[in-house]
């Protein structure tokens, strides 16, 4: 039976991943094959396609483990017992930390997705809909309560923070001036200060 570790205790299908990532982030997900991903991360092509069906897979998962992470955090957020203020700041900074901590992961998708397949582009589109729909229900949550103004509409506030999320992939270096942890303060308080009564 095939080792499901390497000789570090990394389970085979985060070496996959971790392998393929910085292959996707170097080269390209087009100029990058499935032997050289495989052969970087020391297993067979069997086992690559044990644990993912395709490349296709490979680029699927790049992206939704750091969307699923990304959920689960949301989820807390928006479930905390705490003004709805405070709760859609922290993961309006939140987004901004996990983002630029995935930094690779978040390029190659952008500069990816049209390669996945029409069914697996929809999966993806759903997945990313399900957060955005959480945290414009954040939103709408205290333009109910008068905490928040209703001038402009929640799904344009959603968009308005995320394109930035989105854009951060083409101007964020880590030995920039701005740690992430205060891009995403800078990006929280405009998302606050856009939505002030």
């Amino acid at each position: 039976m095939a080792r499901t570790t390497d000789g570090n205790g990394t389970p085979v299908p985060q070496r996959l991943l971790a392998t393929a990532t910085r292959l996707f982030a170097e080269q390209g997900y087009d100029r990058t094959s499935v032997q050289e991903i495989v052969e970087a991360a020391g297993v067979t092509k069997g086992a690559l396609y044990h644990y993912f069906g395709s490349k296709e897979d490979l680029l699927q998962e790049v992206y939704s483990r750091v969307l699923r992470l990304q959920q689960e955090r949301l989820d807390a957020f928006a479930g905390a017992d705490a003004p709805v203020e405070q709760r859609l700041r922290d993961a309006a900074a939140d987004v901004v930390v996990t983002t630029i901590e995935n930094l690779d992961d978040a390029s190659i998708f952008f500069r990816s997705m049209h390669h996945l397949s029409p069914e697996k582009n929809k999966q993806v589109r759903a997945e990313r809909r399900r957060y955005h729909e959480r945290f414009r229900a954040l939103i709408e949550e205290g333009q109910e309560q008068g905490v928040f103004s209703t001038a402009t509409p929640a799904d344009l506030v959603v968009d308005y923070h995320f394109g930035s999320v989105h854009h951060l992939s083409t101007w964020y270096r880590p030995d920039g001036p701005l740690s992430p942890q205060q891009v995403a303060e800078h990006l929280a308080d405009l998302l606050l200060r856009a939505l002030r009564a």
